[in-house]
């Protein structure tokens, strides 16, 4: 499996937030099954990052065209070289 980021913008109309609780049912699907590592919304710039774990960037696109605010997105998908975070890490040692 390779990793990828995708950067996603979006722009939201009156229908917006009616496909709100789908999307998180869907992402919460991705993530369960180990595609989605990461998933972050900003609201102020709207704009959303994916960390997906895909065999290819295709694979990642077609993720991202199932969700049911895909309508409302550009977006660009990289791979990437490295992802590191403290979820990758060992739980820190404490001596009793």
């Amino acid at each position: 499996m390779q990793k990828f980021q995708a950067i996603i913008k979006f722009t939201m109309d009156e229908a917006f937030m009616s496909f709100v609780p789908a999307h998180r049912t869907y992402i919460n699907y991705l993530i369960n099954k180990g595609v989605i590592d990461s998933y972050a919304v900003s609201m102020e710039s709207q704009t959303c990052w994916i960390t997906l774990n895909t065999t290819d960037k295709e694979k990642a696109d077609q993720y991202l065209t199932k969700s049911p605010l895909y309508k409302y997105w550009t977006y660009e998908i990289e791979e990437l070289f490295v992802y590191d975070s403290q979820h990758y890490r060992l739980p820190a040692v404490q001596l009793n």
